[in-house]
């Protein structure tokens, strides 16, 4: 079997209508309260803020025909060896941030696990509140937990997937779990400037965070990367200071392409997301990637990081 190609990832300015009509969409994102919900499976109605005036749509593309539908409160959709697949979950429904991250990790685990597409390359998840409470009551760590117990074994075989987890400011406590799976699977890529997030010590909770730091897609042209902020080792480097945080961040994510044997840097067709603690430093935060990266597609976005004194995560794709 050919690998498979990528999806196409890009940001567009339009109608969600008119994005879903075109040919090959597998999904389709808007972003904050003000984004068009739609009945379509692949449209997914996300809960962070973007700081753009006209916040644009994140457009998934493959080239196939692609059905889609819904299977038990999963949104699915499928084309080309592809699959995307959501769930979202109110939490006063489901008992907390742990039981309610069990919970959608069960559905989707038990959804994916029964198609041909069952190699998950890259997940995203956005809870409320995700600092508050303390110690092993963190809300992050309490997720941690539940997501560990949700998934079982489903990814004992592959490992990992890349994954990014950020907290979003909705007025209503939803966890927002989203994924792209393959039928063929990737290559795990980890960072040498960090420890693998699985091998993280108590400190961070009584469940380590499951992710890789990135993943190569089965054709080996796309890196899709996890949330990656200025962590060294496996601490949380220059508290509270944006500037040394950002220039941190860039030298992770440096590590990670050259680990993956890619050429240093991105371009107009690698779009990235930037997500961003604090308003007030959304300008400095653009003005910084503006200098480093011109004319790359940035998606600005108000969220919370994992780590109460981080201030910036970036994520994204990096085509070959």
């Amino acid at each position: 079997m050919p690998q498979r190609r990528a999806p196409r990832v890009s940001y567009r300015n339009g109608e969600v209508s008119l994005a879903l009509a075109q040919s090959g969409t597998l999904a389709v994102f808007g972003f904050g309260a003000g984004a068009q919900a739609m009945e379509d499976p692949r449209c997914l109605q996300v809960g962070l803020e973007c700081f753009d005036e006209t916040p644009p749509l994140e457009l998934w593309q493959v080239d196939a025909p692609v059905s889609h539908g819904r299977d038990v409160g999963v949104r699915w959709a499928r084309g080309g060896g592809w699959l995307f697949a959501a769930i979202e979950l109110d939490e006063r429904d489901h008992g907390g941030p742990r039981d309610t991250a069990r919970q959608a990790y069960e559905q989707l685990r038990r959804v994916v696990g029964e198609q041909a597409e069952r190699h998950v390359l890259r997940i995203w998840n956005y809870l409320g509140a995700i600092n508050q409470g303390e110690g092993d009551a963190e809300r992050y760590k309490l997720f941690c937990d539940g997501r560990a117990a949700g998934m079982g074994d489903f990814f004992a075989a592959d490992g990992f997937p890349a994954a990014t987890a950020i907290g979003h400011h909705g007025a209503r406590p939803t966890l927002q779990v989203y994924l792209l799976a393959c039928d063929q699977p990737g290559a795990r890529v980890e960072n040498p400037r960090q420890v693998s997030a699985s091998r993280y010590p108590r400190q961070y909770g009584r469940t380590p965070p499951s992710f890789a730091r990135a993943m190569t897609l089965p054709a080996g042209d796309v890196l899709a990367i996890s949330g990656t902020a200025a962590v060294v080792g496996h601490a949380s480097a220059h508290a509270d200071d944006l500037h040394a945080q950002l220039v941190e961040t860039f030298s992770n994510l440096d590590a990670l392409l050259a680990t993956a044997g890619m050429a240093e840097g991105f371009d107009t067709h690698s779009p990235l997301k930037a997500y961003v603690r604090h308003p007030a430093d959304a300008a400095q935060v653009r003005e910084f990637i503006a200098r480093r990266l011109p004319g790359v597609p940035v998606l600005l976005l108000h969220g919370d990081i994992c780590r109460r004194e981080l201030l910036v995560e970036i994520d994204g794709w990096r085509y070959a």
